[in-house]
């Protein structure tokens, strides 16, 4: 880590930092645990991912569609996430923490999101 990353608070490569944020999956993940104090388990992350794509609520995700985002999020994201330090994956317990990387990760996040929204729809 430089004396860069550590002024700015996130403690990861900014090339990796971008990565994560590359996939609204696992921007999700990172919003999702840097709103919770406790650790939470893949199958909860994949019943609320599911049902924010499936513009539901949570207790109406079918087995199919939380199925679908937690195959995703153990064989690709949670693993990939953890090995970049943004979250802290339990592949054997299948829990995920935040590090002390996922709030500032989260914040830029919904700075972007906030300055991408646009809700007229105008250019």
């Amino acid at each position: 880590m430089t004396v860069l990353d550590q002024a700015h608070g996130i403690p990861i490569d900014p090339d990796d930092a971008f990565h994560v944020m590359s996939n609204s999956r696992r921007r999700q993940v990172l919003l999702s645990l840097s709103q919770s104090e406790e650790p939470q388990t893949a199958s909860e992350l994949a019943r609320e991912i599911a049902a924010i794509e499936n513009l539901v609520a949570p207790s109406e995700v079918t087995g199919e569609q939380r199925t679908t985002v937690y195959v995703a999020l153990i064989q690709s994201h949670l693993e990939m996430m953890d090995d970049l330090g943004v979250v802290d994956y339990d592949e054997r317990g299948k829990r995920v923490e935040a590090t002390e990387a996922t709030k500032p990760v989260a914040n830029h996040i919904r700075e972007i999101t906030s300055a991408c929204y646009d809700p007229e729809g105008s250019e």
